[in-house]
């Protein structure tokens, strides 16, 4: 299915169905009005207190940061890459596509921990990746802007962020137990069921424009980072956050970590990307990641499941 939605986006291109301009408002509807309602109700459905697991969102943090600091550093002293370039090519390399294929896989693996496990990086993502992905790419494009002035611009577009907004408001229903009445809770599980397809469509097409030179090294670090450091920065993070008596609820759940870690990245991350014109690259990472992820996550399945 992930093939096929993205072939359709990449034939609607060729085809002069839709340009590449178009491909970039379809990003935009995704930020913007699909994957807010997304996160929401990832969120929202579930009391906090069901998925405050310290040792599992401990490892995840651990692992995603570390990864994403070596990311960067790698890009910047070795590879030689501008500060956006970089910061994306980290992002690749340590944000996973937890929703439209970890979820899927671990309702097949560990179908009992899928959601816990699912809103448990919902938060990481949403809370601490995402935003320093974006705070970071504002830095780099700041043209010279410094101190406070800058830090308040980069909180302001920060709060602004639909994708902020949403966490914040599905924390604050999960907390007061409310439940929404249908003519709202309807609207956002059409949005949010959109946000899947559209995404991978929108991949598609954005590689329909690259020249087949595109396909060059810089790229390769990034999918190996994904798929392979991620899930060993991860493991480490659980072995550490166990060692200090911070361990994980369950090993089903442990196991869930490390599984989601092996996923290809996130699909909004060609469209994040996009922004600061870095989408190119983002969608051609993203696109080799799933095509290989067939490969490791059989692997890290075979590995972690008793």
């Amino acid at each position: 299915m992930i093939f096929i939605l993205i072939g359709i986006g990449y034939a609607s291109v060729r085809l002069g169905l839709f340009s590449d301009a178009d491909m970039g408002l379809l990003g935009k509807f995704v930020v913007n009005l699909a994957l807010p309602p997304l996160i929401f109700r990832a969120v929202s459905s579930r009391p906090l207190a069901e998925i405050a697991d310290t040792g599992y969102l401990g490892a995840v943090l651990f692992g995603s940061l570390t990864v994403f600091g070596l990311g960067y550093l790698w890009s910047r002293r070795i590879s030689g890459a501008s500060p956006q370039a970089s910061i994306f090519r980290a992002m690749g390399m340590s944000c996973s596509n937890s929703g439209f294929v970890g979820y899927p896989v671990l309702l097949m693996a560990l179908p009992e921990i899928a959601e816990t496990a699912l809103a448990l990086n919902m938060i990481v993502e949403n809370i601490v990746m995402i935003p320093l992905t974006l705070a970071l790419a504002e830095l780099a494009r700041s043209d010279g802007r410094k101190g406070l002035r800058l830090a308040a611009k980069i909180v302001w577009r920060l709060m602004r962020s639909p994708i902020l907004i949403a966490l914040a408001l599905g924390i604050a229903v999960s907390l007061s137990g409310a439940t929404l009445p249908a003519l709202i809770a309807r609207p956002v599980e059409l949005l949010a069921s959109s946000s899947a397809a559209v995404s991978l469509v929108v991949i598609g097409g954005t590689l329909a424009a690259l020249p087949l030179s595109s396909l060059r090294a810089p790229v390769w670090p990034v999918v190996t980072g994904k798929l392979i450091a991620h899930p060993l920065a991860v493991a480490a993070g659980l072995a550490v956050m166990a060692t200090i008596g911070l361990g994980t609820a369950s090993a089903e759940l442990a196991s869930a970590a490390i599984i989601l870690a092996a996923m290809p990245v996130m699909g909004i991350y060609p469209i994040l990307a996009q922004r600061f014109g870095q989408g190119r690259m983002a969608a051609l990472a993203t696109f080799m990641m799933t095509v290989l992820s067939f490969f490791t996550i059989s692997a890290t399945l075979a590995i972690v499941l008793p």
